[in-house]
Protein backbone atom coordinates (compact mmCIF):
# COMPACT_ATOMS: atom_id res chain seq x y z
CA UNK A 1 0.00 0.00 0.00
CA UNK A 2 1.81 3.19 -1.30
CA UNK A 3 -0.96 5.43 -0.79
CA UNK A 4 -0.86 5.55 -4.72
CA UNK A 5 -4.02 5.11 -7.02
CA UNK A 6 -2.70 1.51 -8.37
CA UNK A 7 -2.26 -0.45 -5.07
CA UNK A 8 -5.27 1.76 -3.09
CA UNK A 9 -7.82 0.34 -5.98
CA UNK A 10 -5.29 -3.34 -6.27
CA UNK A 11 -7.20 -3.41 -2.02
CA UNK A 12 -10.13 -2.60 -3.02
CA UNK A 13 -10.98 -4.86 -5.87
CA UNK A 14 -9.62 -7.43 -3.77
CA UNK A 15 -12.19 -6.82 -1.06
CA UNK A 16 -15.09 -7.19 -3.53
CA UNK A 17 -13.64 -9.81 -4.38
CA UNK A 18 -13.97 -11.54 -0.81
CA UNK A 19 -10.84 -11.34 0.19
CA UNK A 20 -9.72 -10.92 3.64
CA UNK A 21 -7.29 -7.56 3.07
CA UNK A 22 -4.32 -6.32 5.00
CA UNK A 23 -2.25 -3.58 3.75
CA UNK A 24 1.50 -3.26 3.93
CA UNK A 25 3.45 0.07 3.60
CA UNK A 26 7.16 -0.29 2.99
CA UNK A 27 9.10 2.46 3.92
CA UNK A 28 11.65 1.73 1.38
CA UNK A 29 13.04 5.86 0.69
CA UNK A 30 11.52 8.67 1.86
CA UNK A 31 13.01 12.64 0.33
CA UNK A 32 13.26 15.08 2.25
CA UNK A 33 12.08 13.16 5.77
CA UNK A 34 8.23 13.25 3.58
CA UNK A 35 5.87 10.51 5.48
CA UNK A 36 2.88 12.05 3.70
CA UNK A 37 2.21 8.89 1.81
CA UNK A 38 2.10 6.75 5.16
CA UNK A 39 -1.00 9.09 6.69
CA UNK A 40 -2.27 8.43 2.99
CA UNK A 41 -2.31 4.63 2.94
CA UNK A 42 -2.94 4.14 6.78
CA UNK A 43 -6.19 6.50 6.08
CA UNK A 44 -7.00 3.87 3.16
CA UNK A 45 -7.04 1.50 4.82
CA UNK A 46 -9.16 2.58 7.48
CA UNK A 47 -11.76 3.89 4.97
CA UNK A 48 -11.64 0.15 3.42
CA UNK A 49 -11.56 -1.13 6.69
CA UNK A 50 -8.67 -3.03 6.69
CA UNK A 51 -5.81 -3.65 9.04
CA UNK A 52 -2.35 -1.33 7.80
CA UNK A 53 1.32 -2.28 8.28
CA UNK A 54 4.34 -0.52 8.25
CA UNK A 55 7.84 -2.12 7.87
CA UNK A 56 10.68 -0.14 7.94
CA UNK A 57 13.20 -1.17 4.66
CA UNK A 58 15.05 1.93 4.44
CA UNK A 59 18.66 0.37 5.74
CA UNK A 60 17.62 -2.67 3.66
CA UNK A 61 16.75 -0.05 0.55
CA UNK A 62 19.59 1.67 0.83
CA UNK A 63 22.08 -1.19 1.28
CA UNK A 64 20.60 -3.43 -1.73
CA UNK A 65 19.22 -0.73 -4.22
CA UNK A 66 21.29 2.76 -3.37
CA UNK A 67 24.16 1.68 -2.67
CA UNK A 68 24.21 -0.67 -5.90
CA UNK A 69 23.06 2.68 -7.64
CA UNK A 70 25.83 4.26 -7.30
CA UNK A 71 28.53 1.20 -7.76
CA UNK A 72 27.19 0.63 -11.05
CA UNK A 73 27.64 4.28 -12.39
CA UNK A 74 30.73 4.97 -10.78
CA UNK A 75 31.74 1.57 -12.61
CA UNK A 76 30.42 2.64 -15.86
CA UNK A 77 27.34 1.24 -16.30
CA UNK A 78 24.06 1.40 -16.80
CA UNK A 79 22.00 0.20 -13.40
CA UNK A 80 18.63 -1.22 -13.24
CA UNK A 81 17.40 -0.22 -9.90
CA UNK A 82 13.37 -1.04 -10.39
CA UNK A 83 14.01 -4.30 -11.53
CA UNK A 84 16.30 -5.56 -8.39
CA UNK A 85 13.67 -3.62 -6.22
CA UNK A 86 11.01 -5.74 -7.54
CA UNK A 87 12.88 -9.06 -7.67
CA UNK A 88 15.70 -9.36 -4.98
CA UNK A 89 13.37 -6.61 -2.62
CA UNK A 90 9.69 -5.78 -2.69
CA UNK A 91 8.48 -9.48 -3.79
CA UNK A 92 10.78 -11.22 -1.44
CA UNK A 93 9.61 -9.40 1.29
CA UNK A 94 5.94 -8.88 1.14
CA UNK A 95 6.20 -12.96 1.02
CA UNK A 96 8.07 -13.06 3.80
CA UNK A 97 5.64 -10.37 6.04
CA UNK A 98 2.99 -12.91 4.67
CA UNK A 99 4.29 -15.73 6.07
CA UNK A 100 5.13 -14.25 9.45
CA UNK A 101 0.94 -13.85 9.89
CA UNK A 102 -0.03 -16.97 8.04
CA UNK A 103 -1.23 -15.10 4.92
CA UNK A 104 -0.97 -17.48 1.08
CA UNK A 105 -1.68 -14.47 -1.22
CA UNK A 106 0.14 -11.60 -1.87
CA UNK A 107 -0.73 -8.85 -3.97
CA UNK A 108 0.23 -5.07 -5.68
CA UNK A 109 -0.92 -2.30 -8.00
CA UNK A 110 1.60 -4.06 -10.73
CA UNK A 111 0.10 -3.74 -14.63
CA UNK A 112 1.11 -7.38 -15.62
CA UNK A 113 -0.99 -10.56 -15.46
CA UNK A 114 0.13 -14.24 -15.47
CA UNK A 115 -0.38 -17.42 -16.76
CA UNK A 116 -0.32 -21.11 -15.62
CA UNK A 117 1.59 -23.50 -18.56
CA UNK A 118 2.53 -27.20 -17.72
CA UNK A 119 4.07 -27.03 -14.02
CA UNK A 120 5.47 -23.61 -14.21
CA UNK A 121 3.95 -19.83 -13.60
CA UNK A 122 4.88 -16.93 -15.89
CA UNK A 123 4.46 -13.59 -16.12
CA UNK A 124 2.34 -12.21 -19.08
CA UNK A 125 1.74 -8.46 -20.22
CA UNK A 126 -0.80 -6.22 -18.93
CA UNK A 127 -3.68 -5.29 -20.30
CA UNK A 128 -2.66 -1.47 -20.55
CA UNK A 129 0.06 -1.28 -23.24
CA UNK A 130 0.91 1.72 -21.97
CA UNK A 131 1.49 0.64 -18.25
CA UNK A 132 2.81 -3.08 -18.98
CA UNK A 133 5.06 -3.52 -16.28
CA UNK A 134 6.34 -7.20 -17.13
CA UNK A 135 9.69 -5.66 -18.09
CA UNK A 136 10.63 -5.81 -14.23
CA UNK A 137 9.36 -9.25 -13.22
CA UNK A 138 11.55 -11.43 -14.58
CA UNK A 139 13.66 -12.41 -11.50
CA UNK A 140 10.59 -13.64 -9.55
CA UNK A 141 10.94 -17.20 -8.31
CA UNK A 142 8.14 -19.67 -8.43
CA UNK A 143 7.42 -20.12 -4.95
CA UNK A 144 6.24 -16.15 -5.38
CA UNK A 145 4.52 -16.32 -8.75
CA UNK A 146 2.12 -18.92 -7.45
CA UNK A 147 1.26 -16.68 -4.45
CA UNK A 148 0.57 -13.57 -6.48
CA UNK A 149 -2.86 -11.99 -6.84
CA UNK A 150 -2.91 -9.14 -9.80
CA UNK A 151 -6.07 -7.07 -9.59
CA UNK A 152 -5.03 -4.55 -12.33
CA UNK A 153 -4.03 -6.82 -14.52
CA UNK A 154 -6.52 -6.66 -17.11
CA UNK A 155 -7.47 -2.57 -16.19
CA UNK A 156 -6.08 0.01 -18.28
CA UNK A 157 -5.15 3.05 -16.12
CA UNK A 158 -7.74 5.14 -16.92
CA UNK A 159 -10.33 2.73 -16.15
CA UNK A 160 -8.31 2.25 -12.43
CA UNK A 161 -8.92 6.33 -12.12
CA UNK A 162 -12.60 6.15 -12.81
CA UNK A 163 -13.07 2.95 -10.33
CA UNK A 164 -11.46 5.31 -7.52
CA UNK A 165 -13.77 7.99 -8.37
CA UNK A 166 -16.88 5.73 -8.50
CA UNK A 167 -16.30 4.92 -4.93
CA UNK A 168 -15.06 8.14 -3.68
CA UNK A 169 -11.77 7.83 -3.04
CA UNK A 170 -10.45 11.29 -5.03
CA UNK A 171 -7.42 11.61 -3.78
CA UNK A 172 -6.46 8.16 -4.47
CA UNK A 173 -7.85 8.86 -7.82
CA UNK A 174 -6.19 12.43 -9.00
CA UNK A 175 -2.86 11.06 -8.05
CA UNK A 176 0.21 12.03 -10.51
CA UNK A 177 2.07 8.59 -11.70
CA UNK A 178 5.66 8.18 -10.40
CA UNK A 179 8.14 8.50 -12.71
CA UNK A 180 11.29 7.43 -13.25
CA UNK A 181 13.26 6.03 -10.26
CA UNK A 182 11.95 6.70 -6.98
CA UNK A 183 14.84 8.07 -5.19
CA UNK A 184 15.61 10.83 -8.01
CA UNK A 185 12.70 10.73 -10.19
CA UNK A 186 14.46 13.81 -12.66
CA UNK A 187 18.03 13.57 -11.70
CA UNK A 188 20.05 11.51 -11.61
CA UNK A 189 23.68 13.15 -11.23
CA UNK A 190 22.45 15.69 -8.68
CA UNK A 191 21.45 12.87 -6.26
CA UNK A 192 25.33 10.58 -7.65
CA UNK A 193 27.24 14.03 -6.28
CA UNK A 194 25.45 13.72 -2.94
CA UNK A 195 26.68 9.97 -2.81
CA UNK A 196 29.81 10.25 -3.28
CA UNK A 197 32.85 11.89 -1.50
CA UNK A 198 33.83 15.30 -2.99
CA UNK A 199 36.15 15.05 -5.35
CA UNK A 200 35.39 12.06 -6.97
CA UNK A 201 33.22 12.81 -9.67
CA UNK A 202 35.70 15.09 -12.22
CA UNK A 203 35.81 16.66 -15.39
CA UNK A 204 36.86 14.47 -17.96
CA UNK A 205 37.25 14.18 -22.08
CA UNK A 206 35.41 13.40 -25.07
CA UNK A 207 36.74 11.56 -27.49
CA UNK A 208 35.75 9.96 -30.95
CA UNK A 209 36.23 6.71 -32.14
CA UNK A 210 39.86 7.57 -33.67
CA UNK A 211 40.53 8.67 -30.41
CA UNK A 212 40.79 12.86 -31.36
CA UNK A 213 39.44 14.97 -28.35
CA UNK A 214 36.35 16.61 -28.66
CA UNK A 215 35.61 18.71 -25.72
CA UNK A 216 35.45 18.60 -22.06
CA UNK A 217 32.93 16.33 -19.93
CA UNK A 218 31.48 16.95 -16.32
CA UNK A 219 32.31 13.41 -15.70
CA UNK A 220 32.14 9.71 -16.81
CA UNK A 221 29.60 8.47 -14.25
CA UNK A 222 26.94 11.39 -16.13
CA UNK A 223 26.75 9.16 -19.08
CA UNK A 224 25.12 6.16 -20.75
CA UNK A 225 25.78 4.52 -23.49
CA UNK A 226 23.93 5.62 -26.25
CA UNK A 227 22.95 8.88 -24.59
CA UNK A 228 22.53 11.91 -26.83
CA UNK A 229 21.05 14.74 -25.20
CA UNK A 230 22.43 16.43 -22.54
CA UNK A 231 26.44 15.76 -23.82
CA UNK A 232 26.66 20.12 -23.40
CA UNK A 233 28.50 19.64 -27.15
CA UNK A 234 27.14 20.81 -30.12
CA UNK A 235 28.70 19.04 -33.64
CA UNK A 236 27.29 19.65 -36.97
CA UNK A 237 26.34 16.08 -36.77
CA UNK A 238 24.49 13.73 -34.08
CA UNK A 239 26.43 11.61 -31.84
CA UNK A 240 25.85 9.49 -29.19
CA UNK A 241 28.13 7.39 -26.14
CA UNK A 242 29.52 4.44 -27.55
CA UNK A 243 32.04 3.51 -24.70
CA UNK A 244 32.17 4.84 -21.04
CA UNK A 245 36.42 4.08 -19.88
CA UNK A 246 36.05 4.75 -15.95
CA UNK A 247 39.83 4.46 -15.27
CA UNK A 248 40.77 7.05 -17.37
CA UNK A 249 37.47 9.20 -16.95
CA UNK A 250 36.98 9.11 -20.51
CA UNK A 251 34.13 8.75 -22.54
CA UNK A 252 33.91 8.06 -26.28
CA UNK A 253 31.42 9.58 -29.19
CA UNK A 254 30.67 7.70 -32.52
CA UNK A 255 27.03 7.82 -34.43
CA UNK A 256 24.37 5.83 -34.26
CA UNK A 257 25.32 3.04 -36.64
CA UNK A 258 28.82 2.05 -34.22
CA UNK A 259 26.39 1.42 -31.56
CA UNK A 260 24.82 -1.47 -33.55
CA UNK A 261 25.73 -4.65 -32.04
CA UNK A 262 24.42 -8.45 -32.90
CA UNK A 263 24.84 -10.05 -29.67
CA UNK A 264 25.39 -9.30 -25.58
CA UNK A 265 26.07 -11.83 -22.86
CA UNK A 266 24.24 -12.04 -19.82
CA UNK A 267 24.65 -12.84 -16.09
CA UNK A 268 22.90 -13.51 -13.25
CA UNK A 269 19.69 -14.95 -15.30
CA UNK A 270 16.60 -16.55 -14.48
CA UNK A 271 15.00 -18.79 -16.93
CA UNK A 272 11.29 -20.12 -16.34
CA UNK A 273 11.64 -23.43 -18.20
CA UNK A 274 14.86 -23.75 -20.05
CA UNK A 275 13.07 -25.94 -22.86
CA UNK A 276 10.90 -22.58 -24.21
CA UNK A 277 13.72 -20.53 -24.26
CA UNK A 278 17.41 -22.11 -24.67
CA UNK A 279 18.13 -22.54 -28.68
CA UNK A 280 14.15 -21.20 -29.66
CA UNK A 281 13.79 -19.71 -32.66
CA UNK A 282 10.85 -17.91 -31.37
CA UNK A 283 11.96 -15.65 -28.41
CA UNK A 284 12.30 -12.24 -28.40
CA UNK A 285 14.60 -9.94 -25.96
CA UNK A 286 13.88 -6.38 -25.13
CA UNK A 287 16.46 -4.12 -23.68
CA UNK A 288 13.99 -1.45 -23.13
CA UNK A 289 10.82 -0.89 -21.11
CA UNK A 290 8.40 -0.02 -24.61
CA UNK A 291 10.96 -0.75 -27.67
CA UNK A 292 13.54 -2.46 -29.32
CA UNK A 293 11.90 -5.95 -29.27
CA UNK A 294 14.25 -8.24 -31.27
CA UNK A 295 13.92 -12.39 -32.05
CA UNK A 296 17.20 -13.83 -30.90
CA UNK A 297 18.91 -17.17 -30.49
CA UNK A 298 19.81 -17.82 -26.74
CA UNK A 299 22.55 -20.74 -25.36
CA UNK A 300 24.21 -21.39 -22.19
CA UNK A 301 28.07 -21.08 -21.86
CA UNK A 302 30.16 -23.41 -20.28
CA UNK A 303 30.97 -20.08 -17.98
CA UNK A 304 27.35 -20.12 -16.72
CA UNK A 305 26.29 -17.26 -18.39
CA UNK A 306 23.78 -16.92 -21.48
CA UNK A 307 24.73 -15.58 -24.95
CA UNK A 308 21.90 -13.67 -26.74
CA UNK A 309 22.54 -13.95 -30.66
CA UNK A 310 20.29 -11.28 -32.49
CA UNK A 311 18.64 -11.56 -35.75
CA UNK A 312 18.82 -7.76 -36.38
CA UNK A 313 21.34 -5.63 -34.85
CA UNK A 314 20.81 -3.52 -31.36
CA UNK A 315 22.22 -0.59 -30.53
CA UNK A 316 23.23 1.13 -26.88
CA UNK A 317 23.43 -2.00 -25.34
CA UNK A 318 24.63 -1.12 -21.95
CA UNK A 319 26.69 -3.20 -19.39
CA UNK A 320 24.66 -3.36 -16.14
CA UNK A 321 21.03 -3.21 -18.13
CA UNK A 322 18.76 -5.83 -18.06
CA UNK A 323 17.98 -8.30 -21.01
CA UNK A 324 14.28 -9.68 -20.76
CA UNK A 325 13.10 -12.64 -23.10
CA UNK A 326 9.13 -12.91 -24.18
CA UNK A 327 7.52 -15.51 -26.13
CA UNK A 328 4.66 -13.74 -27.61
CA UNK A 329 2.71 -11.90 -24.37
CA UNK A 330 4.68 -14.32 -21.82
CA UNK A 331 8.33 -13.64 -19.90
CA UNK A 332 10.07 -16.36 -20.73
CA UNK A 333 12.89 -15.07 -18.01
CA UNK A 334 16.00 -12.49 -18.38
CA UNK A 335 19.21 -11.82 -17.00
CA UNK A 336 21.75 -8.41 -16.73
CA UNK A 337 23.88 -7.37 -19.55
CA UNK A 338 27.72 -7.95 -19.18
Amino acid sequence: MSGGTDSSVAALLLKDAGYEVTGITFRFYEKDEDRSYLDDARELCERLGIDHLVYDARKMFREQIIDYFVKEYMSGHTPVPCTLCNNRLKWPLLVKMADERGIYYVATGHYVQKVHVGDKYYITKGADSDKDQSFFLWGLSQTILERMILPMGELTKTRVREIAEERGFLKAARKKDSIGVCFCPMDYRSFLRKQVPEGFIQSGKFYDEQGNYIARHEGYPFYTIGQRRGLGIDLNRAVFVKEIVPNENKVVLGDLKSLEKMGMTLKDWNIVCPDLLLEKEDVIVKIRYRKQANRCWVTLLPDGTLSVALQEPLTAIASGQAAVFYKEEMVLGGGIIV
